[in-house]
């Protein structure tokens, strides 16, 4: 097996509440999403590669319906990772290894760079905070029903966590600045999604 990753999903972008890209249809507003997508690894392996307690996420321009693919993408490999660790995680990450991440990484049109940032990203009852370098940053905090239990989606056309529930969210604020995406993104209660994986390939 070349991998087996457990954790966390931090995700947010500029759909409003709730993203049609997880049910397949065309994001709205102007037919186009601009999102952050995070993965904290808790624990697991890439090719015997200790990866845990490291994240990576991917700035993307998706240009329409999210299964169409064509996305423009940047990857952040979190820069506690070793230069092996780095190696590892892009390979899984872009889809190299096979596996569900290597379904997911279909949907990209081009990778326009892979770079290291210093990210933080925490879960606290409930909270979400993701930061990316300096120039991404969203907080968000999922919808709970009139049971006090968290709002849940299950088996959508569209994931980035693969046979798990995602937990629909709502960001707080949502700002992204990236020149090679041309974003200049400042949001406040637009989408958000939690959740948790595994992913083995």
């Amino acid at each position: 097996m070349a991998y087996e990753l457990e954790g966390q999903l931090l995700e947010v972008c500029t759909c409003k509440i709730l993203c049609p890209c997880w049910v397949g249809e065309d994001p709205d507003g102007d037919g186009t999403c601009d999102s952050i997508i995070s993965w904290h690894i808790d624990k697991g392996h890439i090719n015997g590669v200790n990866v845990a307690k490291l994240t990576i996420a991917t700035l993307n321009h998706i240009p329409g319906n999210v299964l169409k693919g064509n996305w423009r993408v940047i990857f952040f490999v979190d820069d506690k990772a070793t230069p092996q660790q780095h190696d590892a995680m892009v390979a899984a990450f872009r889809g190299d290894l096979g596996g569900p991440l290597k379904d997911l990484a279909g949907l990209y049109g081009e990778i326009v760079s892979v770079e290291r940032a210093p990210v933080l990203f925490d879960v606290a009852a409930g909270k979400g905070h993701l930061k990316v370098g300096d120039d991404l940053e969203a907080e968000m905090e999922p919808f709970k029903g009139a049971t006090g239990e968290v709002t849940t989606l299950h088996d959508t056309a569209f994931s980035t966590i693969p046979g798990a529930p995602a937990y629909v969210s709502k960001a707080a604020y949502y700002r992204a600045r990236n020149a090679a995406l041309g974003f200049d993104i400042n949001l406040k209660d637009h989408n958000a999604v939690q959740g948790k994986f595994t992913f083995r390939g």
